[in-house]
């Protein structure tokens, strides 16, 4: 199984499970991961999600292959599996853990910002580079990067798309904590338990009312990014920049405007 889901002691566990192609993620894993959060969401059982990779990557991002393949017309709707996996994870009312080692490429970073407890191993490489790809930020992340870290921080990694530390990631907010690589797992997993143990009602409430000032800015936002997206997707820097990635070589973008 490429995405490995397990309820146990009140917690829904999703972990990435496709090291041999760096976790890069396939529609069909979006669309398992978008269907047990909307499971859990409904399940008086679980009290906590936890998302977790690999103790040597988190996730690649998008499997370029699939996510190519599946460019078409309609492919850039919002019934795709990503955006049901977005929306899932952005709507959930219980409280999702994320458990970050090494890599975390694109939606490995955006999907961050949707959670509420993330925790990043000291190996960890945090990295946007939608602007590297022709592309443009996604998912609200062109919103809550700059809340959290800063405009000027966040022009930094939404602008270049350079890779950033662990420690970095913490001094911008975007997780809680830094611990040895070999501590993370345990960590993240008795921080989920704490959660469990605590009134339900009680901490899906507090939820709620630290995320309904940005709902429908997020929603917004979501929308309109995806639609610049779309547009920038068929277009000639993103080709470029595929073409280049395929053929292992330096992409030329030069020639545009």
């Amino acid at each position: 199984m490429t995405i490995q889901t397990n309820k146990e002691n009140g917690i829904l566990t999703i972990e990435f499970n496709r090291l041999e192609r760096k976790n890069a993620i396939t529609g069909a894993m979006y669309q398992t991961m978008a269907d047990a959060l909307k499971d859990a969401d409904q399940d008086p059982a679980v009290r906590a999600v936890l998302i977790t990779g690999k103790p040597e990557i988190f996730t690649a991002g998008n499997d370029l292959d699939d996510f190519l393949n599946n460019v078409g017309e309609g492919a850039m709707t919002e019934d795709r599996p990503v955006f049901q996996f977005m929306r899932a994870l952005e709507g959930c009312t219980k409280p999702v853990v994320a458990a970050v080692a090494g890599a975390a490429v694109g939606i490995g970073t955006t999907m961050l910002m949707h959670c509420d407890l993330v925790y990043a191993a000291d190996n960890a490489k945090f990295s946007m580079p939608f602007t590297q790809l022709g592309l443009c930020p996604e998912f609200a992340s062109s919103l809550l990067v700059a809340q959290t870290a800063g405009y000027t921080r966040a022009a930094e990694k939404l602008m270049l798309g350079e890779a950033f530390s662990a420690q970095e990631a913490f001094e911008m907010g975007i997780v809680a904590r830094v611990l040895p690589a070999a501590e993370l797992l345990a960590f993240a997993q008795a921080q989920a338990a704490k959660l469990v143990a605590l009134p339900a009602a009680s901490i899906r409430a507090t939820k709620a009312l630290m995320k309904r000032p940005r709902a429908a800015v997020v929603a917004e936002t979501m929308g309109v990014e995806n639609k610049q997206f779309s547009a920038m997707l068929v277009g000639p820097e993103a080709k470029e920049a595929f073409t280049a990635f395929f053929q292992k070589r330096k992409p030329d973008f030069s020639k545009f405007d």
